[in-house]
């Protein structure tokens, strides 16, 4: 990393190599950290795995997005931590340790951008680069207390970055303020056709189902109460009408067979040692078949068809952004996988659907973070974070 010290823990120990950047731009003066998936020319890419560092020596080339924050002028100051090959949600990586989040101590970042996120809730960079496939931007914003939008699949180009699940892999980033995510949204999505602004938010029943405790209903309940305040609430709606017992098996299917044709060979050849929850998704991802995959892809397309009539026309979706405020640190066996399956319920909608969906930093249990998400209309990028910026004055105030 290019900074004096790293109290958190988010940087990766490569040796300090300067990464030329513009001197002037809409990023010049704000810092900018990249999460160890990215190429950055001169760094491995290390994908959160030291054999995976080692066997990929100094990239020759830095990714195009990454390229296009530094061509505006942002600093690069180093590479972020990732959970191995970002196939976790927790950010406790077994070979590098767990980033510390500043907002929440004792508990986890939340993965697999786990070291971009504390980066920037640390205020050690202004801009950190992640990557959603499953809620690995979302679920650590809620976690950090930070913006965090997964834009809509698709329009940010994934060229330089190692993949997860290419179906749902999606270019993200961190921000505090909303200034500097609006700047940064600016360069990285291309602008289609005049979308109308957000105006009408249905509540996700079912999604919200998932929270886990009282605190947290009592503060959604809140939530939804301030944000009527700045835009109109209009009723719920059950979003899985099949149940999300039917949809987390659809995600997990197409996201298990992707992995495994990525990094299925390379793994075979190498034989890495992995953390236990990672290894036990890669062994469960070897035996994917491919008619499972193809079935797991029909129900894909009909999420997909159930979600675009569920958006559009101004209207969005609204609940919580994760089932509670960050796990304490440590957690293990079947809480922690129920916990997982509670999450990826709570997440897979918009991978599912290519939807994008903002977790916005406007709510607190006990004084920790808790993110409150909206899932808008595809190509809806710029008016989620409008909103975004009208809700976080009406909570400030």
């Amino acid at each position: 990393m290019l900074l004096r010290t790293d109290p958190v823990g988010a940087f990766v120990d490569y040796p300090p190599i300067p990464v030329a950047s513009a001197a002037g731009g809409p990023l010049a003066g704000l810092t900018l950290a990249v999460k160890d998936l990215y190429d950055v020319a001169g760094y491995p890419t290390g994908g959160g795995h030291p054999l995976r560092r080692d066997w990929s020596g100094g990239k020759p080339a830095t990714a195009p997005v990454v390229q296009t924050l530094l061509d505006a002028g942002a600093r690069f100051v180093g590479k972020t931590h990732t959970d191995e090959f970002a196939y976790s949600m927790n950010g406790e990586n077994p070979h590098y340790g767990t980033p510390v989040n500043p907002r929440a101590p004792g508990r986890i970042p939340g993965g697999s951008s786990s070291g971009s996120a504390v980066a920037v809730a640390a205020g050690l960079a202004d801009i950190a680069l992640g990557t959603d496939t499953g809620g690995s931007i979302r679920l650590p914003a809620s976690y950090c207390g930070l913006i965090g939008l997964r834009p809509t699949h698709g329009r940010i180009e994934t060229a330089g970055l190692q993949p997860l699940a290419r179906s749902f892999d999606t270019v993200g980033w961190f921000a505090r303020d909303i200034d500097v995510y609006e700047a940064v949204a600016r360069l990285l999505l291309p602008q289609p056709a005049i979308q109308p602004p957000i105006t009408r938010l249905v509540v996700a029943a079912d999604i919200a189902s998932y929270m886990l405790g009282y605190a947290e209903r009592r503060v959604f309940e809140d939530a939804l109460q301030r944000l009527f305040r700045i835009i109109d609430i209009a009723g719920e709606v059950r979003v899985a009408p099949e149940g999300f017992d039917a949809w987390r098996p659809t995600f997990r299917t197409i996201q298990a067979y992707e992995a495994w044709s990525d990094h299925g060979a390379w793994i075979t050849e190498h034989r890495p040692a992995f953390g236990e929850g990672v290894r036990q998704r890669f062994d469960w991802a070897e035996g994917v078949s491919n008619s499972e995959y193809e079935a797991a892809l029909a129900m894909k397309a009909a999420t997909q068809d159930r979600l675009s009539s569920l958006v559009g026309s101004g209207t969005a979706l609204v609940f919580p952004t994760a089932p509670s405020v960050a796990l304490p640190l440590g957690m293990a066996g079947e809480g922690l996988e129920a916990y997982r399956g509670r999450s990826i319920s709570m997440l897979c909608s918009a991978g599912l659907s290519g939807l994008p969906q903002i977790s916005m930093p406007i709510a607190e249990v006990e004084g920790l973070p808790f993110g409150i998400s909206i899932l808008g209309p595809g190509n809806s990028d710029m008016a989620l974070l409008s909103l975004c910026r009208k809700a976080l004055a009406q909570f400030a105030g």
